[in-house]
């Protein structure tokens, strides 16, 4: 085992550890590169001890110290009496409740700092910690549980939902959500289903985004949700899941049941999905449909023809074959589960965002899914943290529309900020609205459920994220948050939405950052800003780019592992002059070869007892650079260590190889 390896794992220093190893009568010698593992473990140990002693010794301090100590405990906790905890964002409301303050005077400090903030707007960490000092208090940073936010949400749709009698009810359009593993042709279906070209339209062909779609098959609506495929969007698949009634899963018969196949089936028992599996690209060579039903049947997912009651399409989303008999199954699923497709669209609506961005011109647009009631032009709204005004909505086509019933996804604007994806829109008159937010907060459990962030002692890759979408961007964030290496991580230190900015080259450059662009890039003024601190943007349109280029920044982080290759040995057959830094001698090559560069150890009855390295060697009374077996030489040999004739040399060479990263947990 490497040194180095020992002296990280112990959290030492070398300088602690050499004298540290002596002191429990481990002679590795003062300068040893390598320790033979089985020693290296016993030495692990017993420094691990030591030091458990000795913490424990610490405790038997004077009274005095201990007195010191307390008081000085004492102040840094009245100190800390004035740090906040915050959220990112917080609206300015939510920030002057943490504060203690009148939310006037928060926003005649944020007015005073040139920004212009309503009751209601969302505000970074960077603003509220400049507030914050503005105000004698220091911020620290807390993240949401992404698991009581959802939970919360959950229990705000349901309660919205059950408020309809079963005579207002009515039937409404089948959710469809489809669903299965990257490149299986998920867009491809839906392209061949309503009849647009939107797979070319996604870059590298696979979806980056959900989309939701409404066609008429059979004088019959229905509304798809297309949801990306690849791992990094495990978060937005299983939303997708949360507001569908059905599903079609999709598998390539030529490539059969994959990792993100068995978790989309995973989210759709777990919602209680009713779904129709696809099996797709039936025109390819290698497609084997009997293979792909083995394979689910595996999963306890018995096909219809072979006794059991999965429905399985054979279909060729590329071709169009059989997409009719598809639609016809979809149909009948939606037919045995009539009775949960009903709402009440003589109501205020109700829906879920499932797409989220800003864009420079038209501000935020949001694409809710409605699922009750129907949302009109002019509507009060209130999503999520934020609130506003219907001013236009469009179809999925683009078509301008002024109502929206219920199954029905539309875009639409007029929000003071960007709603978050899975947020709740509730329509109605701003009276209402105002006692729905009041209750909601008391009802459905708006408290934050909080979590520090806790340094863990690895090399930090800092990334600062942008992104065109929140859907894209919490996608990016889950996936790179997942990656656990052993000894380097990422550390994301902004996050948002829109171009970059003057604000986040100067974060980037104060935070030694990165900056990291999904599907966007600097503005004009960043751009030119940014050329006096050679800061450059790296942008991506495709997302597992983006992870790849994150994997390859964190490998060129990590220490080469140096190895020791033994390359000969030496008999030592005469002294001829010894100081207290060298010592010049004669001996033989018995094995391999003495090379001038190489790492020498000093051997005495099978045992090592120091090292050095070759000043000077010389054969034949010229100096060389090595020689080998059965020559003799001589040498300047520079050593602390006392050397006398008998005495074997070890030559070693070093050798980096690059290291990989190593997952924790598999």
């Amino acid at each position: 085992m490497n040194v180095t390896e020992i002296v990280r794992e112990l959290k030492m220093t070398k300088e602690e550890f050499f004298p540290l190893a002596v002191e429990l009568g481990f002679d590795i010698g003062e300068r040893a590169i390598k320790v033979d593992d089985q020693i290296a473990i016993k030495l692990i140990t017993a420094i691990k001890s030591h030091n458990k002693q000795s913490r424990k010794k610490s405790l038997f301090a004077d009274e005095k110290s201990v007195e010191k100590a307390s008081k000085e405990d004492a102040a840094k906790i009245d100190a800390d009496k004035k740090i906040v905890e915050v959220t990112d964002p917080i609206t300015t409301k939510e920030f002057a409740d943490v504060l203690g303050k009148q939310v006037t005077d928060v926003i005649a400090v944020l007015v005073r700092n040139g920004i212009m903030a309503t009751i209601n707007q969302n505000l970074d960490f960077e603003t509220t910690t400049i507030i914050a000092e503005d105000l004698g208090f220091k911020t620290k940073l807390v993240e949401v549980s992404e698991d009581e936010d959802d939970k919360t949400r959950a229990a705000k749709l349901q309660d919205a939902l059950d408020k309809d009698s079963a005579a207002d009810l009515s039937k409404r359009p089948p959710i469809v959500v489809v669903m299965g593993h990257v490149d299986h042709g998920k867009t491809r279906l839906l392209d061949a289903i309503k009849k647009t070209n939107v797979v070319d339209e996604e870059a590298g062909g696979i979806t980056q985004s959900i989309g939701a779609y409404k066609i008429e098959y059979n004088d019959r609506a229905v509304t798809f949700i297309d949801t990306p495929g690849h791992e990094a969007f495990t978060a937005m698949r299983s939303r997708g899941a949360n507001v569908a009634d059905l599903a079609i899963l999709v598998v390539a018969a030529d490539d059969g049941v994959k990792p993100q196949t068995i978790e989309a089936i995973e989210i759709l028992e777990k919602a209680e999905l009713p779904f129709v599996v696809a099996i797709n690209k039936i025109d390819k060579p290698a497609a084997d449909i009997e293979k792909v039903k083995k394979e689910l049947s595996e999963l306890n997912l018995i096909p219809e023809d072979w006794g059991g009651k999965t429905i399985c399409a054979p279909i060729s989303a590329k071709a169009g074959t059989n997409i009719d008999d598809l639609l016809d199954m979809v149909l009948l699923l939606a037919d045995l589960n009539e009775e949960s497709l009903l709402a009440n669209a003589n109501r205020d609506a109700v829906g879920t965002i499932i797409e989220s961005r800003i864009d420079k011109d038209a501000g935020s647009v949001a694409t809710v899914l409605v699922q009750t009631g129907t949302l009109k032009m002019g509507d009060i709204v209130d999503v999520g943290d934020v609130g506003g005004k219907i001013k236009s909505m469009r179809s999925w086509r683009g078509e301008q529309l002024k109502k929206a019933g219920p199954s029905t996804p539309v875009q639409f604007l007029g929000l003071k900020g960007a709603p978050k994806v899975g947020d709740i829109l509730v329509s109605g008159d701003k009276s209402s609205l105002r006692k729905k937010k009041k209750k909601s907060y008391q009802s459905f459990g708006f408290a934050q459920t909080q979590t520090t962030a806790v340094d863990s002692g690895k090399k930090k890759l800092k990334i600062i994220i942008k992104a065109d979408t929140l859907g894209s961007l919490e996608a990016i964030v889950e996936s790179l948050n997942k990656r656990s290496y052993e000894v380097v991580e990422v550390d994301i230190v902004r996050k948002g939405l829109g171009n970059f900015t003057e604000k986040d080259i100067d974060q980037a450059v104060a935070g030694k950052a990165l900056l990291f662009g999904f599907n966007v890039d600097m503005t004009p003024a960043a751009a030119d800003y940014a050329l006096g601190s050679a800061t450059k943007a790296e942008t991506f349109s495709i997302i597992y780019k983006l992870i790849e280029r994150t994997e390859e920044l964190l490998t060129e982080m990590l220490e080469p592992e140096v190895v020791y290759n033994k390359v000969g040995e030496a008999k030592i057959l005469a002294i001829f002059r010894t100081t207290k830094k060298f010592t010049i001698l004669g001996g033989r090559v018995q094995q391999g070869k003495i090379v001038k560069t190489g790492i020498c150890k000093l051997a005495r009855n099978g045992k090592v007892i120091g090292e050095g390295s070759i000043d000077q060697l010389q054969h034949n009374k010229e100096n060389v650079k090595e020689v080998n077996t059965n020559n003799e030489f001589g040498m300047k040999l520079k050593t602390d260590s006392e050397v006398e004739e008998e005495d074997m040399l070890e030559i070693y060479e070093t050798e980096e190889l690059k290291r990989e990263l190593v997952k924790i947990n598999g």
